[in-house]
C-alpha cells in the first residue's frame, strides 16, 4: 500500500510540474529574472500549491499517524545554521542556472533532452558526494 501511495503522490506531482510548466527552464527562468523581462506566472503556481498545502499541514501537525498508519514525522528543526544556508544557496545557484530543479527534472528525464540526462547524473553525483562527506562528519 505504501508503494502505491508513494507512487500515486508522485504522479500527482510530476502531473502538476507539466501541466503548470515548471518542467519548461525557459519559463522557469522567465520568473527568476527580476532584472529584465519577468514573468510571475510562476508565483501564481506557487500560491496555489501553498495554498491547496494549507489545509493538509494544519490537520497533519495534529495527527501522531499518517493516513497510511505508520508514525508522523513533521521536521522538528528551527535554526538556519550554515549547512541550511549554503545547500540553499547551492540550490538556488544551480536552479537560475539551468532552469530545473530535482522534481522537473525526473519529470523529463524521458523528454529526449540530453541536457536533462546531464543534469540528472550532475544531481545523483551531487547526492553521491553528499553522503560521502556526510559519512566522514563526525556527529
Amino acid at each position: 500500500m505504501r508503494g502505491l501511495m508513494a507512487f500515486i503522490a508522485g504522479l500527482v506531482f510530476g502531473l502538476g510540474l507539466l501541466l503548470s510548466d515548471m518542467v519548461n527552464p525557459t519559463k522557469v527562468l522567465g520568473f527568476l529574472d527580476l532584472a529584465g523581462r519577468w514573468d510571475p506566472s510562476m508565483a501564481l503556481v506557487m500560491i496555489g500549491a501553498i495554498g491547496s498545502a494549507l489545509l493538509p499541514l494544519q490537520w497533519s501537525r495534529r495527527q501522531t499517524r499518517s493516513l497510511l498508519g505508520l508514525p508522523m514525522r513533521m521536521p522538528v528543526a528551527r535554526e538556519l545554521d550554515r549547512r541550511l544556508i549554503v545547500g540553499s544557496l547551492v540550490f538556488g545557484i544551480g536552479w537560475g542556472i539551468a532552469g530545473i530543479c530535482p522534481g522537473p527534472a525526473l519529470a523529463m528525464i524521458f523528454s529526449g533532452y540530453w541536457q536533462v540526462l546531464l543534469f540528472v547524473l550532475a544531481m545523483l553525483l551531487g547526492m553521491g558526494l553528499f553522503s560521502v562527506l556526510e559519512s566522514r562528519t563526525p556527529n
